[in-house]
Parts: C-alpha cells; structure tokens; sequence
C-alpha cells in the first residue's frame, strides 16, 4: 500500500469538502444559497455579525480548505478546519450524534481527519514536501488541536447569542389566570 498515496486522497476529499462548504455559505455554487442565505444561516443558529460572520467563516473554510487538500502549512490548515468545525459542533451539540438528526457527527469526524492530518503529516504528495519543508514535529498536532479548538470555542463565546426567552404576558391585577 501507498501511505503517500492513501494522505493525498484524504487531503483531497476532506479539504474540498470543507472549502467547498464555505463556498456554498457566501455564493449560489455547489448548491449555496449566497451570502444572504449564508447570513440568514447564522442568524438562525444563533449567530451575531450579519453577513461578516458568514464571510469571516467562509474564508476560514476555504483557506483551510484548501490548504489541507494541497498539504500545505498542514499545522496551520489543520488548526483553521478544526476551528470551524469545532464552531460546527457547538451548533448541533444539542441535536446529539447522528447526523440523520443534524447532530455533530459530521463536523467531529471532520475534526478527527484533520488531527489525523496534522500527526501523519501530508505525505510526500504534498506542497509541504515540493517546498522542502521538513516533517513537522509531533507537538504540531497536538497545537493544531488545542489552538482550533480553543478559537472554534472563543468565536462561539463571542458570536452566538442565547435564544431570547419567550415574552411574558403581563397579567391584568383583577385576571388571575393570565388570560388577556
């Protein structure tokens, strides 16, 4: 077997799949509904920022996107997926596992590849070998990790909202049962 082989065809897949979901979030490409669509997404998981945030996430997915299928910078492209798949989980966290129920199995198992990535390192098929950059380290991975996880986190905590509690009724001082 062909390990080089094997990393380039999981580059491929993984990092088009996520730069092409980040297309989808800001055009009408690949079944997009543009940047309207993309903002109104946001919205209605919760999200502030408008059209931005939906850019700012776009971007994030194609530039990490990208990077990975070319295996290049694979720590920093790792990180970048991790990130916004980490964001990804948080959304459909309360949708549980499966994904037949728009719970987080996808974006998890995005997460999972990228580590994977980032601790294989992308292979000798790779813009990171053509450029000669050497193997990169063990700890890489573990960085890519914990930095995408950590900011996929912080735009979470700084972006998204608690849904507003339903309006309470004022009730009339002589109704006692709340109806108007």
């Amino acid at each position: 077997m062909d390990t080089d082989t094997g990393l380039l065809l999981l580059r491929l897949l993984t990092g088009l799949l996520i730069a092409a979901h980040g297309v989808q979030k800001v055009s009408f490409l690949l079944g997009g509904s543009g940047l309207a669509g993309g903002t109104e997404e946001f919205r209605h998981d919760g999200f502030r920022g408008g059209a931005l945030t939906a850019i700012a996430a776009a971007a994030s997915q194609i530039g990490s996107g990208l990077l990975l299928a070319a295996g290049a910078l694979t720590p920093l492209a790792a990180a970048g997926a991790i990130g916004v798949m980490t964001v990804a989980l948080t959304v459909k966290w309360p949708n549980g596992l499966w994904v037949q129920h728009d719970g987080y199995e996808y974006p998890l198992v995005l997460i999972a590849v990228a580590t994977a990535l980032a601790l294989t390192g992308p292979g000798r098929l790779s813009a990171d070998h053509a450029l000669g950059l050497p193997h990169w380290p063990g700890w890489s991975a573990a960085a890519a990790l914990a930095f995408g996880v950590a900011g996929g986190l912080a735009v979470r905590a700084l972006l998204h909202h608690p849904p507003l509690p339903a309006p309470r009724h004022r009730r009339h001082p002589r109704d006692r049962t709340g109806a108007r």
